[in-house]
């Protein structure tokens, strides 16, 4: 035990058949830690980021950002969700003055979301505070051991994404 916490050496298991215990055990302690990771996390992000956004719509900022200019549907896709409950935050997020609506020139019924230029300051402002989160984090673990991590997590996001 570390920390009040136990440690296991849990080596690679590709070629491994794990019997039912074993999935089990698995199972019970990634339902644990990726909540709690999960909680922890967010309420990190959240403590930095105040009132001025919820972390929702720091990421909904984020993929249009990276995208420059998107439609709600892609954005319901993007994210899981109905397309209602995208319209929603996109008109909490209008309404902030942090998203501007523009219409497709050659079929006027497709309308993009694009990023005001208050959006794109209050987005990189808020950024540079997650960034900052985030580098704490990956600080504490060594180069190799992030890099799996993050393919493990890609790879997890692609199986999940298949699922759906």
């Amino acid at each position: 035990m570390q920390n009040g916490t136990e440690t296991r050496s849990d080596g690679p298991m590709d070629n491994e058949t794990m019997d039912n215990a074993t999935i089990q055990d698995l199972t019970e302690r990634y339902i644990q830690y990726a909540y709690e990771v999960w909680k922890r996390g967010e309420a990190l992000v959240r403590d930095e980021i105040g009132e001025q956004l919820t972390t929702d719509q720091l990421y909904i900022l984020r993929y249009i950002n990276q995208r420059q200019k998107v439609t709600t549907t892609e954005l319901a896709d993007a994210f899981g969700v109905h397309k209602s409950a995208i319209t929603a935050m996109i008109a909490r997020l209008t309404e902030k003055g942090l998203i501007g609506r523009t219409q497709d020139l050659q079929d006027r019924r497709i309308v993009y979301l694009n990023l005001t230029q208050e959006g794109k300051e209050l987005f990189h402002k808020l950024q540079d505070k997650v960034f900052k989160i985030i580098n704490a984090l990956i600080s504490k673990f060594e180069a190799g051991e992030i890099k799996q991590f993050i393919r493990t997590y890609e790879k997890l996001a692609k199986i999940l994404r298949e699922m759906r």
